[in-house]
């Protein structure tokens, strides 16, 4: 089992939490500052909420649908590391509106799901509940991921400050030096399901 600090990274990074910050940015400069907390803690819920949906319940999915771990994890690693690849070469822009009425919707859809709780970190919530069998291993992970939802709703709480202190420029680098990270986890899953498909 990995360690605490290991985990909370590892989820934390899978949020891609500076490409959600330049969303949140992006589609909320129409809102007051007590509209804008209130789309950060919609989004910290409905992450908590898809996010334990996933690592408590993907095992079922596994055993409904036939799927071995394995074939998963190699699965999964090569669409977490297809869209790390995206986030590394992406120069899209961030979709925008100018209604002040459609700014007010967007904390579950899209700055949640698929934003943060996207492709990538569906794949390795299942992966690790798939693992994790032990009652207080999945209260640890729990915790690690409770960690990375206080850690990107700070984040969030924080963006007209980090926007000063980078820059547009700087926080068009942050989701690519992001990406990095996320890729560099998808080829760790990829090669341990090859690994153990192999053995």
């Amino acid at each position: 089992m990995e360690s605490f600090f290991t985990l909370y990274l590892k989820l934390f990074f899978m949020m891609t939490p500076f490409f959600v910050l330049s969303l949140f940015l992006t589609m909320s400069k129409h809102l007051t500052w007590v509209e804008k907390k209130s789309v950060i803690f919609k989004m910290a819920i409905a992450v908590t909420v898809g996010s334990l949906a996933f690592l408590l319940f993907g095992k079922y999915i596994f055993t409904l649908f036939g799927i071995t771990l394995d074939a998963f994890k190699i699965g999964a690693g090569t669409v977490l590391f297809l869209s790390a690849l995206d986030m590394i070469r992406s120069d899209s822009e961030i979709p925008t509106t100018d209604s002040k009425k459609g700014t007010r919707d967007f904390a579950i859809v899209p700055l949640a799901i698929p934003s943060a709780v996207g492709p990538g970190m569906i794949g390795i919530l299942m992966v690790i509940g798939a693992e994790t069998s032990a009652p207080i291993n999945i209260l640890w992970v729990v915790l690690s991921l409770l960690a990375a939802v206080i850690s990107l709703v700070a984040v969030l709480l924080l963006s007209n400050k980090i926007q000063d202190l980078l820059g547009r420029q700087g926080l068009e680098i942050l989701p690519k030096i992001t990406g990095l990270f996320v890729s560099a986890i998808g080829a760790q899953i990829v090669f341990s399901g090859i690994q153990g498909f192999l053995l």
